[in-house]
């Protein structure tokens, strides 16, 4: 039997920062689970749509073990653009696997808990150094996806399409060649809990 956990997301989606606990709950508890971190680049363009709203952030603090900063409150109204993060973080799935949950925490960190916009190459220097990495120059590219990270959007759409639903974030579980869409909602606030949900599906397939 094989087992994959799919984690379609945003790093600068309150809702997909809210859920990564989930994943790392995942992580630390299922090993024999195989993780795939999708970026899907929701906050690709730095525009007016492109903004988080105070009524988003009450919803998520309420219904999740997350907390927001007074830096990152201060401009969370700003337009996000998650682009090089999303090149960053589909290179790092590709390249340096062991190291891509660790760094999209990282990450987020940086965002949710210090305000740092993670638009601009400076803004991601120290996490880059503190990681160790080598990366390319073209990920660096603020002004477009790299050709890996827009080749997993479309990835993206299309099992967006199987699973008929494009909302973000989105956790779902592949058992041998069947597509399970698990309810993150209901692990939110204690992310523990989703392993036994997990462990019930794999259970069937035992």
């Amino acid at each position: 039997m094989a087992a994959e956990l799919f984690f379609i997301y945003d790093s600068h989606c309150p809702w997909s920062y809210a859920t990564t606990p989930l994943v790392n709950a995942v992580n630390n508890s299922l090993p024999e689970v195989v993780l795939n971190l999708w970026h899907c680049a929701y906050f690709s363009d730095a525009d007016d749509n492109n903004v988080i709203t105070k009524q988003q952030i009450a919803q998520v603090k309420d219904l999740s073990s997350v907390n927001f900063s007074p830096e990152y409150m201060s401009k969370f109204s700003h337009g996000k653009d998650s682009t090089l993060c999303a090149n960053l973080m589909t290179w790092a799935a590709e390249k340096t696997p062991h190291q891509a949950l660790a760094l999209l925490n990282a990450l987020q960190a940086e965002h949710f808990s210090k305000g740092n916009e993670l638009s601009e190459q400076a803004n991601l220097n120290d996490i880059v150094d503190e990681f160790k990495l080598s990366i390319p120059a073209k990920i660096f590219n603020k002004t477009k996806l790299s050709s890996d990270a827009a080749a997993q959007v479309h990835e993206i759409y299309a099992l967006q399409e199987i699973i008929g639903t494009q909302a973000i974030p989105a956790l779902l579980l592949a058992i041998d060649d069947d597509l399970i869409l698990l309810n993150h909602n209901l692990y939110l606030e204690e992310p523990n809990t989703i392993i036994e949900a997990i462990k019930i599906e794999l259970n069937k397939y035992a």
